[in-house]
């Protein structure tokens, strides 16, 4: 039936455009890296994407805005998957490669299912037990060599976990609070503006003026991981997970092979044999977490 074959072609299309602009937020942010300071950047993409998810929800599709508790639930989401998780991340990935960077993002599902655990009584099961040890072991795996050339610090490694595990409460928490008729977008604008203002105080602390060159470069690295990553990425992502959300998880194994594709054509990061027992490993665990016991 042709409605069925467009439709295959629709989920094709969507899942691999996710995998693909989802996994390139590493290598943009360390593309931009080159030029200013990380949070520097984190504003200004935060920015740029909130002003156009705004726009889009007010201003073009007439959502109504936040009200009463909403606004409190929005503030607390965006310091746990804005303020922390993103400026932890970036912070992070001035010591560590684009494709770690990649690597570790792939792994989110699998924390958020372990922590779902604790924060929504699910029940905690053997093969997420099994898949949050195998990713972690993926990650440090691809890593170790990485460390002996500088190319990756201890202290960035462990903060780019930190803020896996921060976007995961994010996911958590979000996930648990009843949005009512409140639009995605919305939600997505807003938080990622508060997010931002959060930060704004230890932006402006930190900033050094001879540092950060705003040149095409930079603004073509905020551009990309606003518009890509930050918004159509996520949207592309909802969607899937609305069509079908058992299969939408299975467009996330992809990220870490675009994320070192990525990595080794614009940034010339190595593939060993440690990154690709890594990426098998990271892959592995993945699978593991989509495993059902009885």
């Amino acid at each position: 039936m042709p409605l069925s074959a467009n439709a295959r072609i629709k989920w094709l299309v969507a899942g691999i455009l996710f995998a693909a602009f989802w996994a390139s937020a590493a290598t943009a942010t360390k593309i931009g890296l080159a030029f200013a300071q990380p949070l520097v950047i984190a504003e200004m993409r935060f920015g740029l994407a909130a002003l156009i998810m705004l726009i889009i929800a007010h201003l073009i599709k007439g959502h109504r805005l936040p009200v009463g508790k909403e606004w409190k639930q929005i503030a607390i989401y965006g310091l746990l998957n804005i303020t922390i998780y993103l400026g932890c991340y970036v912070i992070a990935m001035q010591t560590v490669t684009a494709g770690i960077g990649s690597l570790a993002i792939a792994t989110n599902p699998v924390f958020i299912s372990f922590f779902s655990v604790f924060f929504l009584r699910k029940r905690l099961t053997w093969p997420i037990i099994a898949a949050l040890i195998v990713c972690t072991a993926g990650v440090l795996t691809a890593a170790w060599p990485l460390f002996a050339g500088a190319e990756i610090t201890t202290g960035g490694l462990l903060l780019l976990l930190f803020s896996m595990l921060c976007y995961s409460l994010g996911a958590i928490y979000f996930s648990s609070l009843k949005w009512n008729d409140l639009s995605l977008f919305t939600i997505n604008g807003w938080q990622t503006f508060l997010g931002g203002l959060f930060l704004l105080p230890v932006t402006i602390f930190y900033y050094e003026g001879s540092s950060n060159l705003f040149n095409s470069t930079f603004w073509w690295s905020v551009a990309w991981l606003a518009i890509p990553v930050s918004i159509i990425a996520v949207q592309l992502w909802l969607w899937l997970l609305q069509t079908n959300a058992v299969r939408a998880g299975l467009w996330l194994f992809l990220c870490p092979l675009f994320g070192y594709v990525f990595a080794a054509w614009w940034m010339k990061d190595a593939i060993s044999t440690y990154t690709v027992i890594g990426v098998i490993l990271v892959i592995a665990g993945l699978l593991l977490s989509k495993l059902k016991t009885g």
